[in-house]
């Protein structure tokens, strides 16, 4: 903070230097307004390492400048206000060593850089002339930190290279609480120069402002800039012919400081959407405990992260455990974690000696309960003795922050035994925080994170994603197949069987029905005439369009318990499906790749995938827990689930937005009784009523509801006598 630092009252070139000053006003602050006489973009790289971190902390700045730039400048600047620098990697500015690298180097890069943060409004630019026919040729500015404490400065320095490092310049700063009525005249006559004219100076369009070049810049032209008090170096930044004995270098017990503060966690993008501020509020308010029910692709794994940053933002340290279902997950956190600039990770996945590492956390909390770390894990290895022995052990357990991502899994009876109840501050991540068949285990969960639906400590709807466009636009082709006779025969069989199983007081099944309920639904999953349906869906594409990018999502077999198990097991029976649905594209002449483990390939698998050498991925269930591919734009479902949190990620999966995605298709099997428009019972209206539910699901946000709700779907509904309408408003009042 502003308020931390003892900052001298001048700071004057060979003595106290004013790049001192800048850089470290800069790595203490969010806010700097600077109202100067000139501008060049070398008084950034100069600054590179106070920039850096002043980007990092979400830093932003408003430059009043006179009417004279260099060529480039100028460019950068045209070039942020024309959002032209779209595609730039986001990266740069998470990564706080690459940063400072690119803002210290006179190249193409640096200049992108400059021009993105224009273009996110992370620098903005008022360009001003004299009224009096010259030039603008104030240097003054205020800086201003995350708790408002405000620093301000005048003197000689302009915001360039060689004011810094080779002119000999001075400058007086103002502190509060002493100089707080100079700071506010300083922060008055930018604030009056910002928005509107002024009796001292007129704003002016960039594409007005005047550029001059080094060696084709007019001699007498030249003269008049120098009798004005601009040098041509600062128009064009560093000469390469100085030598490097003039350069200034910061002080060492700066660059101290900065070290330190570059092992800080920073946020990794350009600033905070309303949806973390907003979740973050709420968690405060929920006495630091919560579950943030947010659509699949919304950004569940930032919001938590946030939480944590800011959290250390408020106690100095960082201590928390994020629990996920699978290893795969496991390695995205971690991924999603040093994005973050979070040093102390430890992950049971990645981390071979993760074991020792964490009896040795153990040991240096009881002298320092303080001291920072982050422990990723899944929840089978998280429910095991080694963890468990960690949460009764070490010091201060109570304040670390606990995430449970996919959070429906501790609802199981396995985790519900090994709850962290002795952690205090807690997050719950879920598209679908419901447990099908299991109300004990929904009831524990929202219990935990004192969070209850529909309205959840902070909830962010799939509707509400794509309107805002976090999420892209879809649209929803159900296709309608048949149960063979003997399929029908199977799951009437199996309906008789659950009828003893129904608890005569709620009108549910026991929990003691689920293994019939999962052989029942297994019918629906591996239907014979799906196989038949798919290579029909690719014969019609064929003259249509090429299914590029696309995930199949094939029938399979049980939902594992991931408080046990961390991975997808799939058996031979498994195998040989996905491996006839395989054949099936590839007959069509489509490159696919089976994608069933998530973990040992997945890094190259994936990049193949976006990179168009792969079209298909054949998946049974390790893309629904997290993965995160934007490159996916459509979706064949032949696992007819009719479990809503497979299906919402499933969706959410193919959703996420990308550079040249303009909008997902989504093509959903849809089984049904045979002979269904002809009498039918009640079991064979039950087991298509559990697909409509599905159809009007999707139907509810596809921008093709019209066609969906008017096709094939509506006379199936209607000789079944099932609501169809009805179905759909109880849908759309979900997202109100």
């Amino acid at each position: 903070m502003l308020s931390d630092v003892h900052f001298k009252h001048s700071y004057t070139s060979g003595y106290d230097e004013p790049k001192d000053f800048f850089t470290e006003a800069l790595i203490e602050s969010c806010n700097f307004d600077l109202g100067l006489g000139f501008f060049s973009s070398s008084g950034i790289r100069s600054l590179s390492y106070g920039f850096a971190l002043f980007i990092a902390n979400g830093g932003k700045m408003r430059v009043v400048m006179n009417h004279i730039l260099s060529k480039e400048d100028k460019e950068v600047i045209e070039n942020g206000q024309k959002h032209l620098i779209e595609d730039f990697e986001d990266n740069i500015l998470c990564d706080i060593k690459k940063l400072i690298e690119t803002l210290s180097k006179e190249d193409e890069q640096f200049f992108r850089c400059l021009s993105y943060l224009i273009s996110v409004d992370r620098i903005k630019f008022v360009a001003t002339v004299s009224t009096k026919g010259g030039l603008g040729h104030d240097k003054y500015g205020i800086f201003k930190d995350e708790k408002g404490n405000k620093v301000a400065f005048i003197g000689s320095a302009n915001f360039s290279q060689s004011a810094l490092e080779l002119n000999g310049e001075t400058i007086t700063v103002f502190t509060s609480p002493n100089d707080d009525n100079r700071i506010a005249e300083y922060q008055t006559l930018f604030d009056q120069s910002w928005e509107k004219d002024t009796p001292h100076l007129i704003h002016i369009p960039i594409e007005n402002v005047k550029t001059f070049i080094r060696e084709k810049f007019p001699e007498a032209s030249l003269t008049n800039l120098i009798e004005e008090g601009i040098n041509l170096r600062e128009s064009i930044g560093m000469d390469n012919d100085v030598p490097q004995k003039y350069y200034k270098p910061i002080s060492k017990r700066i660059l101290d400081k900065i070290e330190l503060k570059e092992q800080e966690p920073q946020f990794p993008f350009p600033e905070e959407r309303k949806i973390q501020i907003d979740a973050y509020n709420a968690w405060i308010g929920n006495g630091k405990k919560g579950m943030f029910a947010m659509a699949t692709g919304s950004g569940k794994t930032v919001t938590a992260l946030n939480c944590i940053r800011k959290q250390y933002k408020e106690n100095g340290y960082y201590k928390a455990i994020i629990v996920v279902p699978t290893q795969a997950l496991a390695m995205q956190w971690e991924h999603e974690t040093k994005s973050f600039n979070f040093q102390n990770i430890v992950s049971t996945h990645s981390d071979k000696d993760w074991k020792d590492v964490l009896s040795r956390y153990i040991t240096r909390s009881l002298l320092d309960s303080t001291k920072s770390i982050i422990l990723i894990t899944t929840y089978a290895t998280f429910n095991r003795n080694d963890i468990q022995l960690f949460l009764k052990k070490v010091r201060g357990i109570e304040t670390f922050i606990y995430v449970a991502d996919e959070a429906h899994n501790i609802g199981s009876q396995n985790s519900l035994k090994h709850l962290p109840e002795m952690i205090n501050w807690r997050i719950g991540l879920s598209a679908t925080p419901e447990r099908i068949y299991d109300d004990l285990g929904t009831e524990k969960l929202y219990e935990f994170f004192d969070s209850k639906p529909p309205k959840y400590t902070y909830r962010y709807t799939m509707k509400q994603a794509i309107e805002e466009g976090i999420l892209c636009n879809y649209d929803y082709y159900p296709i309608f197949i048949e149960l063979t006779s003997s399929e029908m025969e199977e799951y009437e069989k199996i309906s008789d069987q659950l009828r003893k199983y129904i608890d005569a007081d709620t009108g549910k099944y026991k929990p003691n029905a689920e293994k019939l309920l999962l052989k029942r639904k297994r019918i629906i999953h591996k239907a014979e005439n799906k196989k038949i349906a798919i290579s029909d869906l690719l014969e019609e594409l064929k003259q249509k369009q090429k299914l590029d990018y696309t995930f199949v999502f094939v029938p399979e077999g049980y939902e594992p318990d991931y408080s046990i198990n961390d991975s997808y097991n799939i058996d031979q029976d498994d195998i040989h499906i996905i491996d006839e649905y395989a054949q099936m594209f590839k007959e069509h002449g489509y490159s696919y790749h089976k994608y069933i483990s998530g973990l040992d390939d997945a890094p190259s698998i994936l990049q193949n995938f976006a990179d168009g050498d792969i079209q298909i991925l054949l998946s049974m269930k390790c893309l629904d827990e997290g993965v995160d591919i934007p490159r996916a734009e459509h979706a064949i479902f032949c696992s007819s689930t009719g479990n809503p949190r497979q299906f919402v990620q499933r969706r959410g999966r193919v959703l996420r937005k990308c550079k040249g995605k303009e909008k997902a298709r989504i093509w959903d099997l849809i089984v049904t009784p045979p002979n269904i428009l002809d009498e039918s019972n009640k079991i064979e209206r039950n087991l298509f009523f559990n697909e409509v539910k599905r159809i009007v699901n999707f139907a509810a946000l596809a921008d093709n509801q019209i066609d969906i709700l008017y096709g094939n779907l509506l006379a199936y509904c209607e000789a079944l006598k099932i609501n169809l309408f009805d179905l759909l408003d109880k849908e759309n009042n979900n997202y109100k």
